[in-house]
């Protein structure tokens, strides 16, 4: 197998093991409000959106370590242990204890942090400034094709049930348990550099205890720099503008990946299709995602302008999607009670308009993602752990910022946020491309190849 096949096959397997533990984590996500409300009548007073805030809020804490966390184990042996922290808390669920569930949630935030800084070491390490747009697509696409599987499998599940009940909640987290375990295997199939020795080569004992020793001192001392780098990469002028766009990222993923579903379960005027609506929404949000994932990822070589027509599309679906959800969906709907709201906002709810803006949040936020993957990767190609912890950090501590206040804020305000956020968002984003082509043009490179 030729250099960039193995390199291509690993950005595959990367995007195959996330889709497995997204799968099992994002639609646990989904669900996790809506299954929650169903067991706060007995001994279990968990909140879905305070666990997430916890999550988000560890998680961002934690991608001041991750680097060197990283730097010292390695990239594919930190994404194994990651996933299996994400399987814990997955299986929490199976029978619910609050202590466990708030535990879990700690745990996978430090675990959070640590898989998504190794999966950017792996992604820039396996691609180059001609293949890095290629690359950020495909893991994308098969990264949200996480969001159709399992939501559809809650879609034909709940289909007419208005109440879930403990035996519909223990085979739906078992499978996902499963799901993320196969994910978490997956990652040993990564495919590592091969060893320049000759064959035959061998070490005398000592010389191996030398080179362990060495090898000790050089993953501190690596540890050590990555967290250094880390901060300084933090106060350069293209990471900080970035943070704003990152910023924007966390809000509307807390939005589409906990909120929204919620507020489709809390609608009565859905009727009985209310609870298996929150997987169509799902499965719609996936579509959307692997779509964006698709065009603007794979087909990126083709792009002659760069990546802020990529950037502009999303935040102008992103807006289209909030206009219709503001008249389509009830203002307390987000934190409406197990027995659902029956107001109306400016329009009779409609199942057609709440399905079609899950559509327009997944493919807007695909625009995003897919163009921030691939502008920190070429920016920071040599920085690249530092680089994408950054982004997790501040795309984390929005996202458990939002929903924190999620408990308390209507819908009307929520939306309000991101529109402010998104729009600022995107300014700063076309700043630091407009300079990353300068420096393209600069150095007699093509501006398309990005």
């Amino acid at each position: 197998m030729s250099p960039e096949s193995k390199k291509l096959f690993n950005i595959i397997i990367l995007g195959v093991s996330f889709m497995f533990i997204f799968t099992a984590f994002q639609t646990c996500g989904n669900i996790a409000q809506t299954v929650i409300t169903n067991l706060n009548n007995t001994d279990f007073h968990g909140s879905g959106y305070t666990s997430m805030s916890i999550i988000y809020g560890v998680f961002s804490a934690s991608n001041l370590i991750s680097p060197s966390v990283v730097a010292i184990v390695g990239p594919q042996l930190s994404m194994v242990v990651s996933g299996v922290f994400y399987s814990i808390y997955i299986a929490v669920f199976i029978q619910p204890a609050t202590w466990a569930f708030y535990t879990a949630s700690v745990f996978i935030g430090i675990a959070a942090a640590v898989l998504w800084t190794a999966q950017g070491n792996c992604l820039t390490v396996n691609s180059d400034e001609n293949t890095i747009g290629r690359n950020s697509g495909v893991f994308w696409a098969l990264l949200q094709s996480s969001l159709f599987f399992g939501n559809l499998y809650i879609y034909f599940t709940w289909q007419g049930k208005t109440r879930i009940s403990e035996g519909d909640r223990r085979t739906v987290f078992i499978a996902l348990t499963v799901i993320s375990l196969v994910g978490t295997v997956l990652f040993f199939l990564i495919r590592k550099q091969e060893d320049t020795k000759a064959p035959g080569e061998e070490d005398s004992a000592n010389e191996q205890v030398v080179c362990l020793l060495r090898s000790a001192q050089n993953k501190v001392t690596r540890a050590v720099a990555a967290f250094k780098k880390c901060i300084k990469l933090s106060f350069t002028k293209e990471m900080m503008l970035l943070s704003v766009t990152t910023a924007y990222t966390g809000l509307e993923l807390t939005f589409f990946s906990g909120v929204y579903g919620t507020c489709i379960g809390a609608v009565n005027r859905f009727g009985s299709e209310e609870k298996s609506l929150i997987g169509l929404s799902g499965i719609f949000i996936g579509v959307g995602e692997i779509l964006g994932g698709g065009i603007f990822g794979l087909l990126s070589k083709k792009n002659r302008f760069g990546r802020n027509p990529v950037v502009l599309l999303g935040i102008v679906v992103h807006f289209i999607a909030f206009y219709l959800i503001f008249f389509n969906m009830p203002n307390d709907a987000p934190i409406a009670p197990m027995e659902g709201t029956d107001d109306v906002a400016y329009m009779v709810p409609s199942k057609e308009v709440a399905i079609f803006c899950s559509f327009l949040l997944g493919l807007g936020d695909s625009c995003f993602n897919t163009q921030l993957l691939s502008v920190l990767g070429f920016l920071y190609s040599e920085d690249s752990a530092p680089a994408f912890a950054i982004f997790k950090f501040v795309q984390s501590i929005c996202a458990a910022v939002a929903y924190f206040y999620s408990n308390y804020f209507l819908l009307q305000w929520q939306l309000l946020i991101m529109v402010v956020v998104g729009f600022f968002g995107t300014i700063t984003f076309f700043t630091v491309e407009w300079g990353a082509a300068a420096a393209l043009v600069a150095r007699g490179s093509d501006y398309s190849s990005i």
